[in-house]
């Protein structure tokens, strides 16, 4: 079965998921975040096309391990996605994914709107892998 890794922002919503057997993550894109209903609605395809048996999603704690308001938005986002979702849900701690992100695309000389377009996506990916790593 397969697993479904959620980076939530305010903006944009990355998404990846697993190959089957749970080993690998693959980059499915990046959701411009305009609103609930819209961004719910794109999920639910995503979800109907690979029926993951959970998703993950990263969770935005601080440095320090505390839990600020990104957290509070993303829990009210896995609420929202419940609707939509029965499966389980579960977080990932994502502190340092964002800078994970940046430096693969540093090292891949992606810049610009490219990679603007892509950071959520490759974060998603690495939420996907933390999470498969601690699971296998």
């Amino acid at each position: 079965m397969r697993i479904l890794g959620i980076d939530y922002g305010d903006s944009r919503v990355g998404v990846a998921v697993s190959d089957l057997l749970g080993l690998t993550a693959q980059g499915v894109g990046t959701i411009k975040n305009t609103g609930k209903r819209k961004l719910l609605e794109d999920l639910k395809d995503i979800i109907d096309q690979y029926d993951p048996e959970t998703i993950v999603i990263g969770l935005p704690k601080n440095m320090d391990g505390s839990e600020g308001f990104r957290v509070d938005a993303t829990r009210k986002f896995a609420q929202q996605l419940s609707e939509i979702y029965s499966g389980k849900i579960e977080f990932v701690d994502e502190r340092l994914t964002t800078m994970g992100a940046a430096r693969y695309l540093n090292t891949t000389n992606t810049r610009g709107k490219r990679r603007k377009n892509i950071i959520d996506t490759v974060s998603a990916c690495l939420i996907l892998e933390s999470y498969l790593s601690k699971n296998k």
